[in-house]
């Protein structure tokens, strides 16, 4: 994508986009690779020299997310009161259904207990059920019981995501103190721009790309906004469903985080996704003769 006409290069505006050239045949994969030769420098031989896929070090869970996270510690605290955040809603929806008297609660029906005189102020432990009693609602509803079972897997789910962010996390927290000259507790001092310095002067040091001699700000930014610039450009061009004409209120603008949720999952992340990882295009997406295809597939 780029622009056409005379721009200011400091305040660069959308105007148009080009089309991507027709791409009939692909290189063989792994034929670049083998041409290329690699000087490797002296010094640490940690596993964040000499990376391939540049994408996977600077998007999340990485460098920049976890600056803005605000480092190893809150990540981890966050992660742990998300998962104890779904237990509880979890386990309390499930009490207000099973263990709660609701006639007795909003006095529908007298207590039943003995030595309450009528129209005694109802108390909380008045409408809790027994145990027991609620166990038997629990076991008795079928459907509450797959929902439980249902939640239970996504909690695991979740878990498992977590435990693998947090060994990311803990390796990015290494590259900050090592390679960045960074510590845990001077990162809130740090910001954005004063990290990113850092980096680019350790690619000039230590070579972490291999594709690339050198890298800028502009290679950083469009590797952390890649799949929102992608988003951003569709709805300039009208190519979302998020504008709509209301009666009486004319044109609205319509996107819920739901709606984002579905259209990511449906443009990029998806099985039928646009890309074919985090950071190039599927081959087929490039030809003219198979787009209209892909979009009746999409």
């Amino acid at each position: 994508m780029a622009e056409q006409g005379e721009k200011d290069p400091e305040y660069p505006e959308y105007r148009e986009y080009q089309r991507l050239e027709d791409c009939e045949e692909d290189s063989p994969p792994g034929e670049d690779e083998e041409q290329l030769l690699l000087h490797v420098t002296e010094g640490p031989t940690d596993s964040w020299h000499h990376i391939k896929d540049l994408d996977s070090s600077l998007t999340p869970p990485y460098i920049y997310h976890f600056h803005q996270r605000n480092g190893f510690a809150c990540v981890v605290l966050s992660d742990v009161l998300e998962l104890v955040q779904f237990l509880f809603v979890v386990t309390f929806s499930t009490f207000l259904l099973c263990c709660v008297d609701y006639d007795v609660l909003f006095a529908t029906r007298p207590l039943n207990q003995s030595h309450v005189p009528d129209h005694t102020k109802v108390t909380l432990p008045d409408a809790v059920l027994p145990a027991p009693q609620c166990a038997r609602r629990l076991r008795g509803s079928g459907w509450l019981l797959f929902l439980l079972v249902l939640a239970g897997m996504v909690w695991l789910c979740r878990l498992v995501t977590a435990l693998r962010r947090l060994v990311g996390y803990w390796e990015i927290r290494s590259f900050y103190i090592r390679a960045l000259g960074i510590p845990s507790d001077e990162l809130c001092n740090h910001s954005w721009q004063s990290v990113q310095a850092r980096l680019l002067a350790l690619q000039r040091r230590q070579p972490l790309c291999v594709p690339r001699q050198e890298l800028t700000e502009l290679d950083i930014h469009h590797r952390i906004l890649r799949f929102r610039n992608y988003t951003v450009a569709m709805v300039n061009k009208s190519l979302l469903p998020v504008h709509f004409h209301l009666p009486l209120l004319g044109p609205v603008v319509f996107l819920t985080r739901g709606l984002q949720f579905n259209l990511e999952l449906l443009l990029f992340r998806g099985p039928a996704a646009l890309f074919q990882n985090t950071w190039s295009l599927r081959p087929q997406v490039k030809r003219v003769g198979a787009r209209r295809a892909l979009a009746q597939e999409l």
